[in-house]
This record gives C-alpha cells, structure tokens and sequence, in this order.
C-alpha cells in the first residue's frame, strides 16, 4: 500500500468516525438491541434490531458510523487491494469514454450522457449531426465542487423543437431529483428548480411550449415514509413560469372521478404527430397499471375528460403513442410477449389489433416505434436481438451484428432508419445506424476499445438442472486456458426479480476479476424474464423460493464441474437480488465461503414500512395478507438467520442515502449475522455517506466499491490479489 493511497483510506474511516481518533478495533462494534416480537396471522415474529430501523436516532448513527470505521479499516489491510484498485482505474480509463442515455431527436439532433476518460461524472451533451462538436449543456461536476456533494443527471428529456432540455438532478446518490429546464438557444437555466421530481417522467407538448411531469406532495411534519410516492400529481408547467402556476391535470386527488388508487403514480405523455395525450399509471414496480387517453386540445379547458382503455389485469407493460394508434406490449394471451395497436378513433381495447405477434421462440421483451416500423427486442438466452417489423414483413435490424442490439430511443418517430446499441460478452460496445435493408455504419458515437494486454476470454452458456428440473440459463466467463480444478476464485451473481434478465454486457473493469484467475457465472434464475412470464411468476411472492433454489443448483455446478470448491465460491446479489443472495447463504452456508450483499432487500417481512417498500407489495407481497405472509417470512433473509450457524464471510454494502432499499435493511441483517454466527469469518458493512443505491455515483466511488468486492472475496479465498 502506498502512503498516499494508505492516508486517503485513513481519511474515508475518518469521515465515519466523525471525529476522535481513528484505532482499529479487533471486533465491529456490537448493535443496540431492543427486540419487538410481532404476532402474525398466529406466529411469534421476533425482531431482535426493529431499533435499527430508526437510522436517524443518535445512537443508530453511532453504531453505524462505528460499523462503517471498522469495514474500512479491515479492508484498508488487505494486501493487493489498492494495486487492484489502480488495475480496475486503467482499466476503466483504457476503455474510452462512457457514455449513457442516448437520445435521437428531430433535425439531426443527439443527446447523450457522457462521462470521458479519466473524468468522475457524466455530463449533458448534445451534438448537431453525427461529426458534431461535443455541447456540454450540464455539468454536474460544477455543483460537486461546490458544495463538495456528488451530483449526478438522473433523467432528462429535449423539447421536440431542440429549444430546452428538462432534467433531473439530486445530490448524494438519494435520487432526490429536482427538475429544472434549460434553455439551449441562451445557455442558461430557466424557471426555479422544481423539487420532489423523482421519477423520469416527464414529457413535451406537441408544440413544445410545456412539460408535463409527475410530483410527490409535500409531507407534514411526521407523516409516515409510506406516504412518499401516494397521492402524487401530474402537472403541466411552461418554461420560465413560476411553480405555483402549474396545473395539476392528472392524479388520485385531481381525477376523483376516475378512482385512482393512491398508489398510482401517473404520467401524461405527447407525440409530436399526435393530436392525442396518453396517461399511465404504474406503482413504479410493475410495469402493469392503467391507461387513459384524451384529446391534446383538451389542455385548454377546466377539465379533461379522460377515456380509460386498459386496466392492471389487462397485462399491458408498455404504452407508446404515434399519431392516432396506440401501441402496446401485452402478455395477455401471449406469456412471451406481443404488441398490439389501438386505433384511439375508438379506444376499445378489445378492438386492438396486433402488429407484432408472439413469437415462437424466444421473449419478446420490449418494443419502440420509429417512423414507418415497429421495433422490438427479442431474447434468446442471453441474447437480445433487435427487430423490425413493417409492411407484414418481420427482419434483424442489423443481420450481420453478432450478439445483442438494443434500439437507441428516437421519441419523436423522426426517422426510417435505426441507431442501435451493440453488447456483447467480449468486445466493446458500438452504436450503429442501421439502414432499412440492414447495412450498418458506426456511428463513432461510442469510441472505446479493448484494453491492451488483457487476456483472451472463454464464454459458456449452459442450462443447469434446478432443484426441481428446471433448466436455468448460467453463463460462465473466464481468461482462456483456465485449469478448472476447483480451485479458481469464482462469483455467482443472481437477481430474479421485476421480471428482470441478465444480458451479454462488456464489462472492461471486470478484466481485473480474470486477471487474477477469477470465474463469472451469471444466472438467470426465476424471477427474472428468460423465458417470459412463466419464468418470472415461478420466482414471485409464493414462489419466490426457486429464485434462491436455482441460485443454490448453480453454485452446486460450478462446483461439480471444477471451477470452484466451497473455499473458493462467492455469491454476490444486488438490491432485490439481496433476497437471492441472502437466503442462497442462509439456506446452504456450506457451500460458500464470501457472499457480497450489495444494497440488499434483507428484511422482507418489515420492508412495506418504507417509501420504496410500499411501492414492492405488488412484487413481493404484504405481511398484512395472510396468503402472502407465509412467502414473505420464507425470504425474509433477516429472519432465516439461525444463532450458532458457521456462516460464510460477508460484506454488506449501501449507500447512506438509499432511497430504493433502506439502510437499516443491511444494518439489522450484519447485526443478526454478527451475533449468529460461529465461523470466525468477518461480517462486515461497506457504507458511503455520499452514495445511494447506486445511481449518481462517481467514478472514484465505482472504482473502490469495486475493488473493495474483488479483494474482499480474494481475502475470504485465501488469495491475495496478484500483480495483472
């Protein structure tokens, strides 16, 4: 470790501490505990850390301060830890710039995020024709420095004329998003900030003099985190007038007569060519909500009369808008996918039509429109392939692209050609445009390039027989010539959740994993969208066990099949993927040596008591239903925890500022496991005081979390990182 790099760890376990000396403690601190037992539908609930649940008590902050010293300094000793950190650091910068949020617009327009190499945090850019300067419109760094918080650009949308952009920014990786609009023609922002903006819905008039975007209330004093995203309100605002003249014209508490449930979380959205508006509905969870349409003109009067076409049970997951048709993606029928149009003349869903059928193998997983064709996403294992669909006739977008293409946004249906996106396990993504008849130019819109010296990659797809004969997709990657004799490091990485799969992705940091002889295997368990919607419903509420049980069935392959033995596999899920990973653990603690417990959803029982939790009762359930509860306490990682268990070594990671999964959930399960088990092995919480779920952070954060992971898992294995 060098001095610089050893004082720049010593300053993160520092901040934690919040003054005082910095000494390393030989064991974490143990938690408070003021045990809450609940009956449930007849059974003793015990909740020995329901205290920690109250982050913002002082003495919650204090152990968790304590919590977080602790992680830093055990990690600050590995050895080879800030080698690999510089390592994933070259990695990242050889690669090339990063860039997000591509964004096609009318008059050769192209907005895109951009974060260039060797740069901490994306920019707002925009470029007029594809061999256009680079326009910086927004830079979050300008406020970093200011007020030494992160800042990052969680959404933006352009008016359809190119004359403003409308964006949301938070601070802190909390997804706190105020919305602001800025003028493109002045360089300058307009308007005051408009706060409580947290989701990305917000879109243009036809005409492009007003927006229209979705705003939580303003909570009294005390009203409960539950009530967060109930009650919210669609408003339309023109640029540059004053907040309190936005007109409410969609929400529970301004549609009373269409019986919103509180939880119904709108937007109203336009198509340049369309004299229609579209309202959605969604708990912004599950795709399926409820669809209303009225007239663009009626804007201008006191009321809207809105004309419902679908419902939740109509299983419609996506809404699009192109002239007089709506079109729609439906799994009604069709458990695969397919999209139907809606001449909205007559807005019976009954008199829909369908332009894209189900296919007959494969999912069809989502679709966009462009100027004369349907665009859809068809998944095969890992795979997705773009497809056009137009004149009767159904073609690859681009035939001769291997692996994954992903259609590039064009909201306005300028355009009969195509920008698509490429993705593969091995070589760096491309954005091409794709002609008509399916010849592709690169755009140069994504100039990165394999790192030099990094090793040859060894790809297998296979289908691993689950607890029950289920086929689950598990993908293997691995520097060539690697000698599986079960003694490789190796990361089991799930989700299975929302419906939700793994895609082929190029990852350059994660040449850092192969270099020093590690295994990714990627599984696509149940819950996730692999194989359409029975796949997902077989890893939903009730059935939420096969997502861990396939998750176990992969770890027991990777085993059988020499990569790794129980001293050498770690486990590693993410937000909802936390009830993956942490009943994996609990159920089969011998099979694992390290689990990494990433932003976890770890107490599922009590998870509804929070802003976000409530918004997940469609996907998981209510402990208040007694059908549901049963499922709910089952992947209750939190209460799966026995005492007097050898547990695997594990690293509980979060953001302070969390607003999808709340710290406390990685609190009560790191103090339980702490206090459970018997191995010896370390229980740890990695916490960030700037950083949320994950959206909004930097690229120092990303690099450190990183290897932070990476290290920790060697550590466990018995490995000290190697030099690459």
């Amino acid at each position: 470790m060098t001095l610089k790099s050893f004082r720049l760890r010593r300053l993160i376990v520092a901040s934690l501490i919040s003054g005082g000396a910095s000494v390393m403690a030989a064991t974490p601190p143990a938690a408070p505990s003021q045990p809450v037992t609940d009956t449930l539908h007849g059974v003793a609930v015990a909740d020995p850390y329901r205290n920690l649940e109250n982050v913002k008590s002082p003495e919650t902050q204090a152990w968790l301060k304590a919590q977080g010293a602790y992680a830093a300094e055990q990690l600050a000793t590995i050895p080879g830890r800030d080698a690999l950190q510089k390592r994933i650091e070259a990695l990242g910068k050889a690669t090339g710039d990063a860039v997000g949020g591509l964004m096609r617009m009318p008059g050769d327009r192209y907005y895109l995020l951009k974060r260039k190499a060797g740069e901490n945090q994306f920019k707002l850019v925009l470029k007029q024709g594809l061999d256009g300067a680079d326009q910086v419109l927004v830079d979050p760094e300008l406020l970093t420095k200011a007020t030494g918080v992160p800042h990052a650009i969680n959404y933006f949308m352009p008016s359809w004329d190119g004359r403003y952009v409308a964006y949301g920014m938070s601070a802190g990786g909390s997804e706190d998003a105020s919305l602001y609009v800025f003028d493109v023609k002045s360089g300058k922002t307009v308007g005051q900030p408009i706060p409580r903006v947290h989701e990305a819905l917000v879109h243009w008039t036809p005409d492009s003099l007003a927006f229209t975007y979705n705003q939580t209330r303003l909570l009294p004093k005390g009203a409960p985190d539950t009530e967060t995203f109930l009650d919210t309100a669609v408003f339309m605002l023109k640029p540059g007038q004053s907040v309190k003249q936005a007109k409410p014209v969609f929400g529970p508490l301004v549609n009373k007569s269409l019986k919103l449930d509180r939880l119904d979380v709108g937007s109203v959205f336009f198509s340049p060519d369309s004299p229609w508006m579209v309202a959605r509905t969604t708990d912004t969870t599950v795709p399926e909500g409820k669809v209303f349409v009225a007239p663009v003109k009626a804007l201008g009067g006191k009321t809207i009369p809105w004309t419902r076409v679908s419902g939740f049970d109509d299983k419609i997951t996506d809404v699009q808008l192109r002239g007089s048709q709506l079109f729609m993606r439906t799994y009604a029928g069709a458990p695969r996918g397919k999209v139907i149009a809606l001449d909205l003349a007559k807005p019976v869903l009954a008199d829909a039509t369908t332009v894209v059928p189900e296919p007959a193998t494969g999912v069809l997983e989502s679709f966009s429109l462009g100027r004369d064709a349907v665009y859809t996403e068809l998944r095969d294992g890992f795979a997705l392939k773009a497809m056009r669909h137009a004149g009767g006739q159904s073609a690859p977008v681009a035939p001769a692209q291997s692996g994954s293409s992903f259609i590039v946004g064009d909201p306005a249906r300028a355009y009969a050609d195509a920008l698509i996106a490429t993705s593969t396990w091995t070589e760096p993504p491309r954005v091409l445009l794709a002609a008509v008849d399916g010849s592709t130019v690169d755009t140069r819109l994504r100039q990165t390039q394999r790192p030099e010296g990094v090793p040859e990659l060894t790809v297998t797809e296979v289908l691993v027989p689950s607890h029950d004969g289920a086929k689950v997709p598990l993908a293997i990657l691995h520097r060539k010539g690697l000698v599986l004799n079960g003694s490789n490091p190796t990361l089991l990485v799930g989700y299975g959740a929302y419906g939700l799969s793994f895609e082929a992705r190029y990852d350059p940091r994660g040449y850092a994993w192969f270099e020093q002889g590690g295994v990714l295997a990627m599984a696509n368990v149940r819950g996730s969208g692999a194989f359409g919607d029975p796949w997902y419903r077989a890893g939903f509420k009730t059935t939420k066990p096969n997502t861990w049980k396939d998750g176990l069935a992969s770890a027991r392959y990777l085993i059988s099949q020499g990569y790794a033995s129980p001293k050498t596999l770690g486990i590693w899920g993410t937000s909802a993927g936390g009830i993956f990973v942490g009943r994996s653990v609990t159920t089969a603690p011998e099979l694992f040596a390290a689990a990494i417990f990433d932003v976890g959803v770890m107490d599922a029982v009590r998870a509804e008591e929070s802003a976000n939790g409530i918004t997940n009762i469609s996907e998981f359930g209510s402990y208040k239903n007694p059908a549901e509860f049963p499922a709910l306490l089952e992947m209750s990682t939190y209460h799966q925890i026995k005492n007097a268990t050898a547990y695997p070594a594990v690293m509980f990671v979060h953001g302070m500022n969390d607003p999808r999964v709340d710290v406390w959930h990685s609190a009560k399960a790191a103090a339980r496991l702490q206090a459970a088990t018997t191995s010896g092995k370390p229980i740890l919480m990695r916490l960030d005081s700037q950083a949320g779920h994950g959206m909004g952070s930097t690229a120092a954060q990303s690099y450190s979390k990183q290897a932070d992971i990476y290290s920790f898992l060697l550590w466990q294995f018995g490995l000290a990182p190697a030099k690459p």
